[in-house]
C-alpha cells in the first residue's frame, strides 16, 4: 500500500481515501460480530478495517445468519406436528409460544456457530 501525502502550510498529510464499499444491510448479528471483534479480536478487526474489508465481512456474516436462521426455523416447522397450519388456527397462544421458543433456540444456535468463531 502506497501513501500519497499533502502539503498543508507546513505539514505532510497522508492522502487517506476509503474505496468503495459493500452498501447492503447489516443485520443484529452482523452488530454482533462488530462488536465482538472490536471487543476480542482487535487483530482481525484492525486487519479488515485497514484492508477496508470490515464492511464486506459484517454483510457476509449478515447474509449468512439470516440463511441459517431460515434454515433451522423450516426443520423446526417440518419436524413439530404442532406448527402446522393446522394447529395454528386451533391454538395460536400456543403456536406463537412454540414458534417464539423455537426462534430462540436458532439464535442460540446461530450465535454459538457463526458469530464467536
Amino acid at each position: 500500500m502506497e501513501l500519497n501525502y499533502i502539503k498543508v502550510g507546513d505539514y505532510l498529510l497522508p492522502n487517506l481515501t476509503i474505496e468503495k464499499q459493500n452498501n447492503e444491510k447489516i443485520n443484529k448479528y452482523g452488530y454482533l460480530r462488530l462488536q465482538y471483534l472490536k471487543k476480542n479480536n482487535k487483530a482481525l478487526y484492525t486487519t479488515l478495517l485497514m484492508q477496508n474489508e470490515l464492511a464486506n465481512h459484517l454483510v457476509s456474516v449478515s447474509i449468512e445468519t439470516k440463511n441459517r436462521l431460515n434454515i433451522l426455523m423450516e426443520q423446526y416447522k417440518n419436524s413439530d406436528e404442532l406448527l402446522s397450519e393446522k394447529s395454528k388456527m386451533d391454538n395460536q397462544l400456543q403456536w406463537v409460544r412454540l414458534m417464539n421458543n423455537y426462534k430462540i433456540m436458532a439464535e442460540e444456535i446461530i450465535l454459538k456457530e457463526l458469530i464467536y468463531v
